[in-house]
């Protein structure tokens, strides 16, 4: 239930982003929802190899904690989309004027 808030919410904001510069929103909203699930599969990357140099099994570990793990890896590449394209979006705008 609160990944469904999470991935609503970042749909929300990447929207709002888009609608804010005149970009196709909907397109927007879903590279954004996409960026996380991209982090989160890249932050699970890294456990499994952090376990794998470790000498450890990942079955051994507790499924929710790893996911839980994972999350952070998915709001910071949310958030660093969002602040790229801002960025872009706000020198795109100024050299236009």
């Amino acid at each position: 239930m609160l990944g469904i808030l999470l991935i609503y919410f970042i749909g929300k904001n990447f929207y709002e982003l888009a609608g804010k510069y005149g970009k196709h929103q909907w397109g927007f909203a879903i590279a954004g929802v996409l960026s996380y699930y991209l982090g989160t599969f890249l932050g699970g990357l890294v456990i499994g190899l952090y376990f794998f140099m470790m000498d450890s099994f990942v079955e051994d570990s507790n499924r929710f904690v790893l996911n839980l793990i994972a999350v952070p890896f998915g709001i910071l590449a949310c958030m660093g989309l969002y602040r790229f394209l801002k960025y872009v979006w706000q020198r795109e705008a100024v050299s236009v004027n």
